[in-house]
């Protein structure tokens, strides 16, 4: 059984008077332990796609699950708490708090998740310090490089030891240098964390790195390699 499954999904949007159909018929099937790159061309609805992935977005039909569980099928509360659990999300741009610190950006979804205060200090401590942050966790995100910034996006994305990794663009506002520092770091956390990660980019060195790519295109995900 697929780790992550969408059958038959359509997703559309309300754009004036019309219906701008985003998503159509869209299946996709990612193994565990897959690192999947999603390609296509900007406003095709790549971010779309990760948000009905990830549960932050519903569905007008078909079905997405993860594991056992039918997105779906789950009542708001059950879902924010399986998502926050079980799903990391990494955006282009990072949404950080400016005020409060790395440190606690980093354990933002334990503090969601009601965890104690000293497992959240201490395990959002263990994951600035493996991004290469550890002298950096009292800085506010002012204080902070793109590339840092990012890493603390990625810290929080993964505090919580979640099975699935989702990020749109997460090196798409960085210089080339930057972004090649954050693929490695995103390869290096998926395979130590065994992570199933599904990656939407333009970047083509970060698209090449994965196991597979994917086009979204008309709605609809095409093998690209």
């Amino acid at each position: 059984m697929a780790f992550l499954e969408a059958k038959s999904v359509d997703k559309s949007y309300s754009v004036g008077s019309t219906r701008l159909q985003v998503l159509r018929g869209l299946d996709l099937t990612v193994e565990k332990g897959e690192m999947v790159a999603i390609v296509g061309a900007s406003g095709v609805g790549k971010s779309t796609l990760l948000h009905v992935l990830g549960g932050l977005d519903t569905v007008d039909a078909g079905t997405v699950r993860i594991g056992d569980q039918d997105l779906a099928a789950m009542k708001p509360d059950a879902l924010t708490a399986f998502r926050n659990r079980h799903v990391g999300f990494v955006f282009q741009f990072h949404h950080l708090l400016p005020e409060f610190t790395a440190l606690e950006n980093a354990g933002m979804p334990m503090r969601i998740a009601r965890r104690p205060h000293d497992e959240r200090e201490s395990r959002a401590t263990a994951m600035l310090t493996r991004v290469g942050l550890a002298e950096r966790v009292a800085h506010n995100p002012g204080m902070l490089s793109g590339g840092e910034q990012q890493r603390v996006a990625i810290a929080r994305a993964l505090v919580m030891d979640p099975a699935l990794l989702l990020a749109d663009e997460p090196t798409g506002d960085l210089d080339e240098h930057t972004a090649d520092s954050l693929h490695d770091l995103l390869r290096e956390m998926h395979r130590e964390r065994g992570l199933t990660s599904v990656i939407a980019t333009h970047n083509p060195r970060l698209a090449a790195a994965c196991d597979r790519v994917l086009r979204l295109e008309e709605g609809k995900l095409r093998q690209e390699r």
